[in-house]
């Protein structure tokens, strides 16, 4: 997210077109044409000083809180999924709406609330990581705190109606925990919860990423519609517009998904006619090509969107399907915190160079099976020019449907893994960039099949230029060579 940047937390996701309309007129009164989304479910926008002394939020009726400091997150949630995709039996709308609105205050860790029999909304992407069991009421806890180098499972289910309090309790204890058995052993000191054993171990069905746009059934005389703009720039006064719509036919509730769209649920079929209406007097196009509707692009960022739509033309012209596959364009080299199948990380240039202008490179990662949830990277290729990545991500494309439907990504394949290969690697622990013996490190003239401690002592990293004793040994798991 761009530091200019100021938000509106929406918790899960989830407004009302009343509180939205609000929110709406807020931005209209500082000035503001246009509203991004975020991928965690919130509103982005820049925001320039309104009056002195005086808060926008002071207008909204709602109480709504523009957020600057950038310690505090949005709740996720997978509420936008239920009704819509298919859901674990006993988690309904309504269970999400009374869990969400017990949380009392601004969360300063990233807290995810999903139902694992979806894909729309990523499990694993937050700090606590609040995924539905099947016992009724009861969720598997995944932690990966801030300073965690990896992620572990609670050693118990947690019961809906204690998820505030063991989330509000862990913020105030976590920077002194050092791993998931502590922090229990704390928090049973600390509270008191009706906790229930975990008889099997939490199983994410492999499922291909949903079409989430245009006019859809749900049920039997209802619809919803899910609307996406390629360059995730919201226009307020059409948003406002179609909040009196929502008003006007009795919808109650208006989705952010963290892929930049929204969606409406429970649009009666008499409703219909003059929502089709209303949109084609709008302009509004709601059927957009999966080529281009499945990216996480930063947000207000033109050089990413360009990257973007230069990818997506290349798609085009030569007939790839993308079906099923999601992309992220990254500028953090290493984060690798994007919900998408392939990721596509922009390196940074070395400061030695940074006054001249270069050209970039980039780094292709994907997930293991290309599925996200399986919270596994494998690294394809590494500083490439952008003229090279079409080439790659179709040759990825073809990697994925070679696969699809063969991988099962509930347990490992019990015959060897031709593909998986473990290498020690030496990666810089200020950008996380890596060394990898196998490629050498051409833009320092070191040939591959250099090993590291043959370097100069006077090597240094190529993106941030730290010294050769500051990149540790790591196990990196790479495609087969």
């Amino acid at each position: 997210m761009k530091d200019d940047l100021h938000r509106v937390l929406l918790k899960g996701g989830v407004t009302s077109p009343g509180e939205l309309k609000d929110i709406i007129s807020m931005l209209e009164t500082a000035g503001l044409k246009e509203v991004h989304f975020g991928s965690r479910q919130d509103l982005l926008f820049p925001l320039k000083e309104y009056k002195e002394g005086e808060k926008l939020e002071n207008l909204s009726k709602f109480n709504t809180d523009i957020v600057v400091d950038r310690g505090y997150q949005n709740i996720v949630s997978s509420y936008v999924s239920a009704d819509v995709f298919d859901m674990t039996y006993w988690l309904k709308g309504s269970t999400y709406l009374y869990i969400l609105e017990g949380f009392d205050y601004l969360p300063q860790l990233k807290i995810n609330i999903t139902d694992p029999k979806q894909r729309l909304v990523p499990l694993f992407s937050g700090n606590l990581n609040f995924i539905a069991s099947e016992s009724e009421d009861y969720w598997y806890l995944n932690v990966k705190l801030p300073h965690w180098q990896s992620s572990a499972y609670y050693p118990v289910l947690v019961y809906s109606w204690d998820m505030v309090t063991i989330s509000k309790t862990i913020e105030t204890i976590y920077e002194d925990i050092s791993d998931v058995d502590e922090l229990f052993y704390v928090l049973s000191k600390k509270i008191d919860t009706n906790n229930k054993t975990v008889d099997k171990p939490l199983i994410v069905p492999y499922l291909t990423f949903p079409y989430y746009e245009g006019m859809n059934r749900m049920g039997i005389d209802q619809y919803w519609l899910g609307l996406y703009w390629r360059n995730n720039k919201y226009d307020l006064s059409f948003l406002k517009e179609f909040c009196g719509f929502c008003l006007d036919n009795s919808i109650g509730k208006i989705c952010i998904t963290p892929w930049k769209s929204f969606i409406v649920k429970g649009i009666k079929q008499g409703s219909r006619p003059e929502l089709e209406r209303f949109l084609g007097q709008w302009g509004i196009n709601i059927r957009h090509s999966q080529l281009e509707m499945n990216w996480h692009v930063p947000v207000d960022d033109s050089e990413a969107l360009e990257l973007k739509k230069f990818l997506v033309r290349s798609f085009d012209q030569n007939d790839i399907s993308t079906y099923g596959l999601t992309f992220g364009i990254s500028n953090d080299v290493g984060k690798r915190s994007h919900f998408a199948s392939i990721i596509i990380e922009k390196n940074s240039a070395p400061t030695l160079v940074k006054d001249f202008e270069i050209r970039p490179t980039y780094n292709v990662l994907h997930f293991e099976n290309f599925d996200p949830n399986s919270q596994k990277y494998h690294a394809y290729a590494q500083d490439v020019d952008k003229i090279e990545l079409p080439g790659l991500l179709m040759e990825l494309s073809k990697k994925y449907f070679e696969q699809l439907g063969k991988a099962n990504v509930q347990k490992e394949p019990q015959e060897k893994k031709e593909e998986k290969i473990i290498r020690s690697v030496y990666q810089c622990t200020s950008c996380f960039t890596v060394y990898d013996e196998f490629y050498g490190d051409e833009k320092a003239g070191i040939p591959k099949d250099t090993a590291f401690v043959d370097l100069p002592e006077d090597y240094h990293c190529s993106v941030c230029e730290a010294p050769k004793k500051e990149f540790d040994v790591v196990e990196l798991q790479m495609e087969g060579v």
